[in-house]
């Protein structure tokens, strides 16, 4: 069964020994890790920061890092669970429905559903495998994004005092099979025979799907991957500025870049999307785009 493959799997590959235990011998990225959004994926809404502001009673668990939207989950029964249908938005520090929601009433999710649908959510947000606890409750092995989501299992690692080769590293990644991992909780690329709603703003807000389309990483002949502009132990990077930068590392003399004085090179070719007034996700599709049309461009710019 799917639910149980999400349970065991982790397992199969070797124990997690959670992000502590990296501490030791990598301070640095641990310290920067933890204050990037990947960190705060998932928490209590107990230690929340919001918990400050608002009654979070109605969660056990508090998904988002706080930065577009935090939404709560809480355990129904010993069959359900259940996402709230009303989120916190930072934007207009207010609580408004959950995106993909049309009532305040929430969604229900089977525990055991064969999609695995909720599983997934919790896999996504967490790191290393998912366990049940009393009253079958989900029980993540460390909340949030942490070392070993993208490393992989660490305890031969540590066990070996750090030896070469007993770790997972995605920078040794081609740029199509990192688009591939960091698609497998951001969405991947469509497979062959599959459409994909281009038009949907909604599909915006996954950034590996679209970044698949774009000339710039088709024709890069794998110089241009996500982690190209995302430095994955840091937080993540809002400055235009430091974005143009880079795409001046491929296109040292764009031809109409004195008729643009002013603008971004992203602010232009990566428009954001607003699928929703509180919420807005940068197009990684990079391309020429029609103004105020930010879903498709008219061409896929090189």
């Amino acid at each position: 069964m799917l639910w149980l493959g999400f349970l065991l799997a982790p397992l199969a590959r070797g124990q997690h020994v959670g992000s502590k235990a990296c501490a030791g011998c990598h301070p640095t990225q641990f310290d920067e890790q933890l204050k990037t959004g990947h960190a705060r994926a998932l928490s209590r809404p107990s230690e929340h920061a919001l918990a400050r502001f608002f009654s979070l009673s109605s969660g056990q668990w508090a998904f988002g890092a706080g930065e577009q939207a935090v939404t709560f989950v809480s355990q129904a029964d010993e069959e359900w669970y259940l996402e709230h249908g009303l989120s916190y938005y930072p934007s207009t520090k207010s609580m408004a429905l959950t995106p993909g929601h049309t009532s305040s009433s929430g969604e229900r999710y089977r525990t055991f559903d064969p999609s695995g649908a909720i599983l997934r959510c919790f896999q996504c947000h967490s790191t290393g495998p998912l366990q049940l606890g009393q009253g079958f409750q989900i029980v993540p092995f460390e909340p949030g994004v942490r070392c070993e989501s993208c490393h992989g299992p660490g305890e031969e690692h540590v066990r070996l005092l750090g030896k070469k080769g007993t770790i997972g590293n995605p920078k040794a990644l081609t740029a199509a099979a990192l688009n591939e991992f960091c698609g497998s909780c951001h969405r991947k690329p469509p497979a062959a025979g599959i459409d994909t709603n281009w038009n949907n703003a909604w599909n915006t807000r996954h950034q590996p799907l679209y970044f698949s389309q774009s000339r710039c990483f088709r024709e890069s002949q794998g110089r241009f991957s996500c982690l190209t502009c995302h430095a994955p132990h840091v937080r993540l990077e809002q400055s235009s500025k430091e974005h143009d930068r880079r795409c001046l590392g491929c296109h040292a003399k764009p031809l109409h870049r004195s008729a643009v004085r002013g603008q971004s090179c992203v602010g232009c070719h990566m428009p954001e999307v607003k699928p929703q007034p509180n919420l807005r996700f940068v197009n990684h599709w990079i391309g020429i785009y029609a103004p105020g049309k930010p879903l498709r461009p008219l061409i896929s710019d090189k």
